[in-house]
């Protein structure tokens, strides 16, 4: 086995691939950037409002103010600077350092596809997506190949094909393939969109929709892999996200994987796809193709970038299973839900009510959660325990330091409805919120799930 992965590692292939996801991973950044910025996000969501919900263990990571939009600008440059290859390495670390920082600010915006870009780009860091067409390829000659090691390709691949057929597991469940929720609850809204509206008011759609999108996630890293199925298997790809985008609002992520499942194509179509850019941009494509080979023999630090992305790889593998680690439905206490590829499987409304008590002067009173959350924040606390629990500890920590209280306990009265059923009791309103912990283990004064949902 260790010749043969020797052999593996020694394999190279052309850097075109690499090249052309390296241009347009940029490029969809900067869209992106630009976009929230645009539509006024980073004021709505970052700076007016007055308490941020954040990540256990991450509660020093805060928006920074006025200089917030300094962050997004930083992130958007480096974005830029990536899909022009200048100044590589250091544009695509201070791209992680500042998207994930952005995405650490607030739990609140939590989208699996702001998790991908994030583990997209620390991979990056690791692979020499500078090699050609780029910049620094065209600047310094030393660091311009036009073949790399085959794993750097694969990488890719393996990391979206770990993307979809996670997303795929995680929709054999009883209220996706025999109820096709939460798509009945969503798609009959949708009934204004031209062509398709009536159609999505009939219930066979909702299942054709709920197992074709099961499917779809199971089989698409086998068709883009296979040859004679990969131009079908992309077809398909364009024809899924345009339609998400069209249903849903989940923003770039259609368009980024539309164009992150070219990496499964040969060199030869990115080679084409390369000379026609540099045709349009008015560039001598032909003093990348120099013939040097980066082996991987030759790789600095080739054990420690082996390490890692091995590390990141068994970490995408395993840690979507955690969730095993808790009792009871995972859809309701949601504990291992998140960075697990579980995609638009839920819909969820809640409804929470805190009531703080003095335990020294045996006053209580309600809190007006708006006074201190977005309706955005309020809305996506009311339904997951551990937003609930950190504004409980909030409100304690609120009132001792402004009403100069003493002891103070927090209790929660909340109700919540999953997937179409009604809404059910949620935390148990007699435990003080205040004297239980944050942190990774069980929950267990979230009220148990009054049914049963069978699967992955």
């Amino acid at each position: 086995m260790k010749k043969a992965l020797e052999q593996y590692l020694a394999q190279s292939t052309e850097a075109a691939p690499l090249a052309v996801f390296r241009v347009f991973f940029g490029l969809m950044m900067f869209a992106s950037i630009l976009r929230f910025w645009a539509m006024g996000w980073i004021e709505k969501l970052y700076l007016k409002p007055d308490f941020h919900f954040s990540y256990y263990g991450f509660e020093w990571v805060q928006p920074l103010g006025i200089y917030t939009y300094g962050l997004f600008a930083l992130c958007g440059i480096a974005a830029l600077l990536v899909a022009l290859g200048l100044w590589y390495r250091y544009a695509i670390l201070l791209f992680f350092l500042s998207f994930t920082y952005i995405e650490l600010m607030d739990k609140t915006t939590y989208l699996n596809h702001y998790y991908f870009i994030s583990v997209l780009s620390f991979v990056l860091l690791f692979l020499p997506a500078q090699a050609y067409f780029s910049v620094d390829a065209w600047r310094k000659p030393q660091v311009a190949f036009q073949k790399i090691p085959r794993w750097c390709i694969d990488v890719l691949k393996l990391l979206l094909a770990l993307v979809y057929f996670y997303a795929g597991l995680a929709k054999l469940n009883s209220d996706w393939l025999l109820e096709a929720q939460p798509l009945a609850t969503w798609l009959p809204g949708r009934y204004n969109l031209p062509l398709l509206g009536p159609w999505l008011e009939q219930t066979w759609v909702h299942y054709a929709f709920s197992w074709g999108g099961a499917l779809y996630d199971l089989a698409i890293p086998f068709l883009l892999l296979y040859r004679p199925t990969r131009k079908w298997a992309f077809a398909l790809v364009v024809i899924f996200h345009v339609l998400t985008r069209v249903l849903f609002p989940i923003g770039m992520f259609p368009y980024i994987m539309i164009v992150s499942a070219l990496v499964f194509f040969s060199a030869g179509f990115h080679h084409r796809l390369l000379s026609a850019l540099a045709g349009w941009l008015h560039l001598p494509k032909a003093v990348f193709d120099n013939g040097r080979v980066l082996a991987w023999a030759a790789l600095p630090r080739k054990r420690l970038t082996a390490g890692v992305l091995a590390a990141v790889l068994a970490l995408q593998l395993l840690w979507p299973w955690r969730y095993l680690g808790y009792p009871g439905e995972l859809f309701w206490h949601e504990q291992g839900f998140r960075f697990s590829w579980r995609v638009m499987l839920m819909e969820k409304a809640g409804y929470v009510n805190f009531t703080v008590v003095d335990l020294q002067k045996g006053e209580r009173f309600t809190v007006d959660n708006r006074a201190f959350l977005s309706a955005f924040q309020e809305k996506q606390m009311s339904f997951q325990p551990d937003f609930i629990l950190e504004f409980a500890h909030f409100l304690e920590e609120h009132y001792q330091q402004t009403q100069q209280r003493g002891d103070l306990a927090v209790y929660a009265q909340s109700y919540v409805a999953l997937n179409g059923r009604g809404s059910q009791p949620f935390i148990d309103p007699s435990v003080d919120l205040t004297q239980h912990r944050r942190g990774w283990h069980t929950k267990n004064w979230i009220l148990p799930f009054n049914d049963t949902i069978y699967g992955l």
